[in-house]
């Protein structure tokens, strides 16, 4: 017998839960399937958000043959495969166009990727594919430009988990309206909150639990019974972003033991290795900078041992990475001079750069002045005063270096030239 989640999933517009934030009566989104406009896209979150189902609504309105394969499973010649149906059908007199649903897209690498770009630019098929990691890292960047729109599925919340759950509770003919048992509101907001915005887990508990209890009433302790913990998940009121975000401050802060707290928070609650490893990459250049050079290298070796072994030995390599952050003098000072400089490229009338350092490497540089009373450095002890910023702006600082750490010898080092 097929599971409760997949009973229960919508085929109709009108009855998906979630993603409002793009998906409502009247969104361009919405009014695509319903006009029957709707191209290609890629739909990225978390399991049980919706995914799967939203692209089999899709398929369903757009009257389009319909092929949908698991990136694990299939490689490139099943693909070849469906592709060539679609050619087939396109060029002929019907002119059909196929629409492929490929789930877990991030699976294939890049030449099973590429695979899919002809079809794309003649127009043969319609596609989505969905995966649970950032697209924007693992799909090709000639696929993204030819998809166009990425749709990002957010995790169901506590009020869309419990309108499906009772949904399921009195459903007759596919839900559980059949089961002579009923349930406490206490125990439907616990399992709405411990399945952490995910649909499919919710229901699939909630039919456990159901077709296991002796009781005719089911409580909050039954849930909790069933369900054992938070299923991989975050506290509702500690999400993604506040613990990545809290991570960051304490390595900041240079407190190793809050980090590597939240650091195992992290993990514990099942979030992807790759926005961990981003969020660390970042910090070591956003918060340690000079102050400790050797902090990026030592840190992306972490990361991508991380990356290779996988979990859960990637934790290892990933509080190696995290304490070491934490316990290094700090600076953000590069981080603040690259600001600085765009916010002056974005927002001033700057005048051209020196014509003494542009390039003099071709026919004519010359005539135009090009690298004219350029002074190479080398032939001067490695340093010899010259302007390289333009002129209205000749005189500003964007660097400004502390005395935290090795950042205090490039503090010397620059003041010293100064002197020459």
């Amino acid at each position: 017998m097929k599971s409760l989640s997949v009973r229960l999933r919508p085929d109709k517009l009108e009855y998906f839960i979630g993603q409002e934030h793009f998906f409502y009566d009247g969104s361009l989104f919405y009014n695509s399937i319903k006009n029957k406009t709707f191209k290609s896209a890629i739909f990225f979150g978390p399991s049980g958000t919706g995914k799967t189902t939203l692209a089999r609504i899709i398929a369903k309105s757009v009257n389009s043959d319909f092929f949908e394969i698991n990136a694990s499973e299939t490689g490139t010649k099943e693909l070849k495969e469906v592709l060539g149906t679609a050619k087939d059908n396109f060029f002929s007199l019907r002119e059909e166009i196929t629409f492929l649903y490929v789930d877990e897209f991030h699976r294939w690498n890049k030449l099973q990727q590429d695979s899919l770009l002809k079809s794309l630019e003649e127009g043969a098929v319609k596609f989505i594919g969905s995966t649970t990691e950032n697209p924007y890292f693992s799909i090709n960047d000639a696929i993204l430009s030819r998809v166009g729109r990425i749709y990002e599925f957010r995790k169901l919340s506590d009020s869309n988990l419990k309108t499906v759950l009772k949904r399921a509770l009195s459903d007759t003919e596919f839900g559980l309206g059949n089961i002579k048992k009923s349930i406490d509101e206490d125990a439907v907001d616990l399992l709405s909150e411990i399945s952490n915005g995910d649909l499919r887990y919710a229901l699939d508990s909630l039919e456990f639990i159901f077709n296991n209890s002796n009781d005719d009433k089911i409580t909050s302790k039954t849930v909790k019974e069933a369900c054992q913990r938070a299923k991989g998940t975050f506290h509702k009121s500690e999400d993604y972003y506040n613990l990545l975000s809290a991570l960051q401050k304490s390595v900041r802060g240079s407190d190793p033991d809050a980090a590597v707290f939240y650091l195992a928070k992290l993990i514990d609650g099942g979030c992807d290795l790759k926005s961990i490893s981003r969020r660390i990459l970042v910090m070591a250049s956003e918060d340690v900078s000079l102050a400790y050079p050797m902090a990026i290298t030592v840190v992306n070796s972490c990361v991508s041992a991380a990356e290779k072994v996988g979990f859960p030995e990637a934790r290892i390599h990933l509080s190696q990475a995290v304490c070491l952050l934490a316990s290094c003098p700090k600076s953000n000072k590069t981080y603040l001079a690259v600001d600085k400089a765009l916010s002056d490229i974005q927002n001033k009338t700057i005048d051209e750069m020196p014509a003494h350092i542009m390039d003099s490497h071709y026919s004519g540089a010359k005539s135009l002045g090009r690298g004219k009373d350029y002074l190479y450095p080398h032939n001067f002890g490695g340093y010899v005063k010259q302007q390289y910023l333009p002129d209205n702006i000749s005189d500003v600082k964007y660097y400004e270096p502390t005395d935290n750490g090795k950042e205090k010898f490039f503090k010397s080092y620059l003041e010293g030239l100064k002197k020459l």
